[in-house]
């Protein structure tokens, strides 16, 4: 049967009815016509992005959101997750594992620069080639050919990390080509029933030639083809801002309704907040603890919460001798149960958060909470204590203090401080925050695996779907599997689910590999969450869309 994924679209429709179920706050807002300023620049708040902006390079929330002002691709997502054609006229299948997809005429990047398939093909083979070093370059894994152009080979130094030394075998994928300018046909290794789905993450997104020619230099200062660009060279200016002004020729589903976005950087939320309070900042999605329980009376008719496809969790490195074996295993499931997640999300969080059932938040279509092993989440002292003893009995933990890391700016200190008494309390040892001024300073370490702890995550989704939130984060090599995760038997089960017949077939299978993260911990899931979003008196309108990310484009200034 062929069908177009413009139509397929059943786990994108319960996140929509989720959403429209969950209720708001003030929300959204209202202004009369004559009282917006379409030229008017927006100040938002934001924090230094961990790399140059290469969309298959960022993959961390800060370069994300503006990369993805500045760049378009086939599709995009829609404020309930609803795809929604872009640069594609359009994508179709006969089979699930061949696909034609035909671009629009006439689209150029702001340089003048044509996009044709050929572009599209350059992109994302530039992306999946290991020795461009592209962290998201594992989202191609499902072309054939991916295995060729993505190979490493793995050593370890003298203090046991992991080296990953790019070998490809190719340089080119082998099934992805450019039948013409404007056809590109995808064949992958195996048939994947929603693999369209994910042409809207920034992975896929095209680049002009000078990209690929010099993608250092072209982070520095990117050229795209989305509904804003940089105002002008050296519109980056590092630990301070970046500016962003709207394209006028884009004529996309995401047409701007205000003159610019300048992304300015906070270190710390509190001042962001008062700077909101004071009209000399429009909008901010991280609010500092204390003023979550006070924010919709703070900014009475300026504010928005919903439920959205985001988590957060306790991430555990296995490269720690503390956290290996049998002993290591037992730790983890001793930290897990020392964690009162009702009470942090209630006292701490206000009730923005609730605490996390599953490894996925439960706006996600394929969302279950009966997952075995799950039941490790639950708050129970008594049992961690005795986890823990039993772990010292086969290997006294070698330490004195636990670290958490964690960067300081999304307003993480006061509920690391409570996980960490916990921890105190509960287990009877010491714990305390490993802090970071900038996120991307806490990521590097991540990768480079030299955290001594500890470390705090959050996935906000990239596409509406289960394996979203599994494979990227937890699959053998994926690109945002930090702390170097691998179990043969989950990585089997995601391949099953990705070739599944139907969704409901792909999701029982990503679950059944939930059951195994349970089993082994990598990292410890702590909430889901309520995306609470405040604006200025200079702001007439302003949303999230549905992974919780603001709708910069949407925001009508006055």
């Amino acid at each position: 049967m062929r069908f177009t994924r413009t139509s397929k679209a059943l786990g994108i429709m319960a996140i929509a009815a989720a959403l429209a179920l969950s209720g708001c706050g003030a929300g959204g807002g209202t202004e009369s016509e004559a009282s917006v300023d379409p030229a008017k620049i927006i100040k938002a708040y934001s924090n230094e992005p961990q790399n140059p902006l290469l969309p298959a390079n960022t993959n961390e929330v800060f370069g994300g959101r503006v990369v993805e002002l500045l760049f378009e691709g086939l599709r995009t997502y829609d404020a309930d997750g609803k795809p929604v054609n872009a640069l594609a006229e359009s994508i179709e299948t006969d089979d699930a594992q061949t696909w034609t997809i035909k671009i629009k005429d006439g689209a150029k990047f702001t340089n003048g620069e044509a996009i044709t398939a050929k572009t599209f093909v350059d992109s994302w083979n530039f992306a999946a080639l290991s020795t461009n070093l592209q962290n998201n370059g594992y989202f191609f894994e499902s072309i054939d050919g991916y295995a060729d152009v993505s190979a490493v080979t793995t050593t370890t130094d003298a203090e046991g990390k992991s080296i990953d030394t790019p070998a490809p075998t190719a340089e080119t994928m082998s099934g992805l080509k450019a039948v013409d300018d404007s056809t590109i046909e995808v064949k992958l290794a195996q048939p994947e029933a929603d693999w369209s789905l994910r042409l809207g993450y920034s992975a896929f997104f095209p680049l002009p030639s000078a990209a690929l020619a010099d993608p250092k230099a072209y982070g520095e200062n990117p050229v795209g083809n989305g509904p804003y660009k940089m105002a002008k060279e050296g519109a980056w200016q590092h630990d301070s801002q970046i500016e962003l002004v709207k394209n006028e020729d884009y004529s996309g589903p995401r047409e701007a309704k205000n003159g610019g976005v300048t992304f300015r950087f906070y270190t710390d939320p509190q001042p962001a907040y008062t700077d909101l309070q004071g009209d000399n900042l429009d909008i901010t999605d991280v609010l500092p603890s204390n003023a979550l329980a006070t924010y919709t009376s703070d900014f009475p008719e300026r504010n928005s919460t919903k439920p959205i496809a985001t988590n957060s969790t306790l991430n555990i490195p296995g490269y720690n001798p503390n956290f290996q074996g049998e002993a290591g295993k037992l730790r983890r499931q001793a930290l897990s149960h020392a964690i009162n997640r009702e009470e942090i999300a209630k006292v701490i969080f206000s009730g923005t958060r609730t605490p996390a059932k599953a490894f996925a938040p439960p706006v996600i279509e394929g969302f279950t909470e009966d997952i075995p092993g799950a039941e490790v989440l639950q708050f129970d002292a008594a049992k961690a204590k005795e986890l823990w003893e039993q772990a010292e009995a086969i290997q006294p933990y070698d330490g004195s203090v636990l670290q958490i890391a964690s960067n300081t700016d999304g307003g993480n200190k006061e509920w690391i401080e409570a996980v960490a008494n916990g921890f105190k309390n509960n287990l009877g040892i010491e714990a305390e925050i490993q802090p970071f001024a900038k996120f991307a300073e806490m990521l590097n370490l991540r990768k480079s695996q030299s955290l001594p702890g500890l470390a705090r995550a959050g996935w906000q989704g990239d596409y509406p779907s289960l394996y979203n939130f599994l494979g990227p984060l937890w699959a053998t090599g994926a690109s945002s599997n930090y702390e170097k995760y691998s179990n043969p038997e989950f990585d089997a089960l995601l391949k099953e689910g990705l070739g599944a017949k139907t969704p409901e077939e792909a999701n029982a299978k990503f679950n059944e590999a939930q059951a195994i993260l349970f089993e082994d911990l990598p990292g410890l899931p702590l909430w889901d969450q309520a995306r609470p979003i405040v604006w200025s008196n200079n702001v007439a309108k302003a949303e999230t869309g549905w992974n919780g990310g603001v709708l910069y484009y949407n925001i009508e200034a006055k």
